[in-house]
């Protein structure tokens, strides 16, 4: 099975993944290189990979190149994490959140829950006396509005409810 191995402080300038290879080239055709650049300039990120065939040849390589200069800077090798974040069929899908209608909700995607917590922070600054808690009320033309994608889904469960408490 392949191992792939970090490889960190290379330079923030243009270099070519065979530069990256002619380091490693005692350890033969079995390692491969690959250089993580800028879409944008082309420029190194200041990083790479490196995939040897075997734990023992990892473990050799890092023990042997690790701090090495490659063009005027000590190159850091380290066997590489897992991959993750970009993957397909990594991130499993959403399921569904139970109502408490007993319905089901729309899902909601790790991005929407991550950008909800950052936006639902309060400010600490001010105290009160009732302990830190400032209670406000709100007008109808300060209240918050329902996101026009589900406005009238919202709408016909404000009916549905209002209907329920009448009877």
């Amino acid at each position: 099975m392949s191992v792939r191995l970090y490889i960190g402080n290379l330079p923030k300038e243009e270099i070519d993944r065979q530069e990256l290879q002619a380091v490693f080239a005692a350890e033969g055709d079995a390692v491969t290189t690959k250089l993580i650049k800028d879409r944008k300039t082309g420029k190194c990120r200041g990083f790479g990979f490196l995939t040897v065939n075997n734990d023992e040849q990892a473990d050799q390589i890092i023990e042997k190149y690790n701090g090495q200069l490659f063009k005027e800077t000590p190159i850091k090798l380290e066997k590489a994490l897992p991959r993750n974040k970009g993957e397909e069929g990594d991130e499993p899908a959403p399921k569904p959140v139970q109502n408490a209608g007993g319905g089901n909700a729309a899902p909601v995607s790790q991005k929407e829950n991550n950008r909800r917590d950052k936006g639902s922070k309060k400010s600490r600054r001010g105290g009160s006396s009732s302990g830190g808690r400032e209670t406000t009320t709100t007008s109808d033309s300060d209240a918050i509005r329902p996101d026009p994608r589900w406005a009238s889904e919202l709408e016909k469960l404000k009916q549905m409810l209002a209907a329920q408490t009448t009877n």
